[in-house]
């Protein structure tokens, strides 16, 4: 699991000035603020959650999506299973996540 979470961050980090730390039960990534976290680790997946404020239905890389009870906050949750599943779709919403974090915080 480490390699897929080397290539997470290295597609990241290629898109952005993303940074990562752990917290007590996960792995954050932030640009300005927090952004998604590594929410669990598998046999053979990491999955990853998204923090949007709006819920992106339409799509084809996402295996849930929850509002965040009293917030509009909308997590969206990636399972990545081999290094290709981050592909062009994943990358867009990567993209968004540091866009909307970068414009919300200058």
């Amino acid at each position: 699991m480490l390699e897929l979470f080397e290539h997470f961050i290295t597609v990241f980090q290629e898109l952005g000035d993303v940074k990562y730390h752990a917290t007590k039960t996960m792995i954050a990534f932030s640009v300005k603020t927090r952004i998604a976290y590594l929410t669990r680790v598998g046999k053979n997946f990491i999955d990853i959650s998204f923090m949007f404020k709006k819920k992106f239905d339409d799509n084809l890389c996402f295996y849930r999506i929850g509002q965040v009870p009293g917030t509009e906050q909308y997590n969206h949750y990636f399972r990545m299973m081999y290094p290709e599943d981050v592909n062009e779709e994943v990358r867009e919403f990567m993209q968004l996540a540091i866009e909307e974090n970068e414009q919300q915080y200058s």
